[in-house]
């Protein structure tokens, strides 16, 4: 069994949030996969269903975002899972916006709600990072997440959380590869969803020799050099 978590805030307000991309796409996998109708459960709501072979539950933690730990704890105390049968799907502020990429285990960079799960569970969980890009100035970052997408982000937002809709039978049986190619086949021209791994930038070029200094004349070969 795996369990499928999208991170957000509970109520109407927050809906639309960037911080709620998670939500947004549990609810997008739930209703493309025919899941059980979302019900009250460990802090939070759950559905259940399958993805291709796989068992899944479906959780939104509703004990807000810095608290998403104690709803996961729970769902994964319940049905005696392990860190490797969890996917966490979350808001990234260093990717552009719906560009996605997947990664087990590191830091919490800053995410409240990552940040509470692995203090419950251990950092060692995939996460699915979905891009809503960054205000440019971290005073800003507050009000950039708990505001609503933009009318224009429609434009990416919604084929994305199709795509992802889709290929989620790809990401519940590990099949990462599988599952970025078809994020990546669905974005727009120019824009690939799933973010190609960083690349290293080259060093560089070594300085060359430093230029030699003139040697000195002496005041006899100055005075030779005005007659020449």
């Amino acid at each position: 069994m795996k369990l499928i978590v999208g991170l957000g805030n509970p109520g109407a307000k927050y809906a639309r949030h960037r911080h709620n991309v998670g939500y947004l796409a549990a609810d997008a996998i739930a209703a493309a996969h025919g899941f059980a109708l979302w019900r009250s459960k460990f802090q939070g709501q759950i559905a259940e269903g399958r993805l291709g072979d796989e068992r899944v539950l479906m959780l939104k933690p509703e004990t807000y975002m810095n608290l998403s730990g104690d709803s996961v704890r729970a769902a994964m105390a319940f049905h005696k899972l392990e860190p490797a049968d969890l996917i966490v799907i979350h808001d990234e502020l260093d990717l552009a916006p719906g560009r996605v990429r997947v990664k087990t285990g590191g830091g919490a960079a800053g995410h409240n709600g990552l940040r509470s799960i692995a203090a419950h569970v251990g950092p060692e969980f995939t996460r699915v990072r979905v891009g809503i890009g960054h205000p440019g100035d971290k005073r800003l970052v507050s009000a950039w997440v708990l505001s609503d997408f933009a009318k224009a982000d429609a434009e990416w937002l919604d084929p994305l959380l199709a795509a992802l809709a889709r290929a989620a039978p790809d990401l519940a049986a590990g099949a990462t590869p599988r599952f970025l190619n078809a994020l990546a086949q669905a974005a727009p021209a120019g824009e690939p969803a799933a973010a190609p791994p960083r690349e290293r930038p080259a060093p560089p070029p070594a300085p060359g020799p430093a230029p030699e200094a003139e040697p000195a004349r002496s005041p006899l070969q100055r005075l030779v050099d005005r007659f020449r």
